[in-house]
């Protein structure tokens, strides 16, 4: 059975040397190029709240059925597996874009034309030749994965049967054969969730979180704590909606690594966990706000129009 990559993971306290668990900033954006890397990071709050992507970074075939309330998601694998929830990076990327140019006042389709560097940047991967690899690999999963269910977006109720993503087309190559210009053409559902504004800002250190299960948790954290001094969920119902295929001991000793590591580093984002007799409490850090990236300053409005 695909779990969730526990041989990978280290034991309550096993981080002794004082390393931050989280993924070292990749790259400095260029100064000299007008972009939208200073576009607040989105995520549609349908797939914050579903476990709809896979915590397993090896491929992960099994059909998933989700009950919560009235709604339900079932989650089916395509020929390489499921999406996982680092391919989600690549939807939310476009959320973003998308929802940047809707505050500008420029028009949106579901379909957009990106630079695979740009997405690569910004959502702080490699971008060696695998780098670009991995990118293919995510597109394939997040077109061959369907979702049947009845999640409402939009205010619209419906059975529905979708790809995250509709179609993805490599639009240029340069002579090496690494991705140049991509071209996604979003789902119905998750573009009906941008137009519809249920988006949620995440913090850029979203995008360090190591772990599938640190950025789950962030997920939830931020969709479930909002307004609130913090939010609390059972362990065993937590460990549904975040999609883990874990024993419930085995996700027990999971999270209380991941508490221990940011008790140590304060490397999660946002929120702070705790566990106390199989109850988990999401708590808001104080003070807590969505850093700028290193070194970059905000342009005006006007410099990107002229650009």
């Amino acid at each position: 059975m695909v779990g969730d990559n526990t041989n990978e993971l280290p034991l309550v306290g096993d981080n002794t040397r004082g390393r931050s668990p989280l993924l070292p900033v990749r790259h400095q954006p260029d100064f000299f190029v007008c972009d939208v890397f200073d576009a607040a990071v989105k995520g549609d709050t349908a797939s914050m709240e579903h476990p709809i992507f896979s915590l397993s970074k090896k491929p992960d075939m099994k059909v998933r059925r989700y009950d919560n309330g009235s709604s339900w998601a079932e989650v089916r694998p395509g020929a390489k597996g499921l999406a996982t929830v680092f391919d989600r990076d690549i939807l939310i990327y476009c959320i973003s874009q998308l929802i940047a140019a809707m505050n500008g006042n420029r028009p949106v389709t579901r379909t957009l034309r990106l630079r695979a560097h740009d997405l690569l940047i910004a959502t702080n991967r490699d971008t060696s030749g695998r780098g670009y690899l991995n990118l293919r690999e995510a597109l394939e999963r997040l077109q061959g994965t369907q979702i049947a269910t009845n999640i409402t977006t939009a205010g619209k109720e419906v059975f529905d049967l979708f790809s995250l993503i509709d179609r993805a087309r490599i639009v240029r190559e340069t002579r090496d054969g690494r991705m140049e210009e991509i071209e996604i053409q979003l789902s119905d559902w998750v573009f009906q969730a941008v137009e519809a504004h249920e988006v949620l800002t995440l913090d850029r250190r979203y995008f360090q979180l190591a772990k599938p299960l640190e950025r789950r948790i962030y997920e939830l954290a931020r969709k479930h704590v909002g307004q609130q001094s913090s939010f609390k969920i059972g362990l065993d119902k937590l460990r549904g909606k975040c999609g883990s295929q874990s024993t419930l001991k085995e996700f027990k000793r999971l999270l209380e690594a991941i508490i221990a590591d940011d008790l140590m580093h304060d490397h999660m984002p946002g929120y702070s966990i705790s566990l106390t007799d199989d109850m988990v409490e999401m708590r808001s850090k104080a003070g807590t706000r969505t850093p700028p990236l290193p070194n970059l300053f905000t342009l005006a409005p006007e410099t990107y129009d002229l650009a």
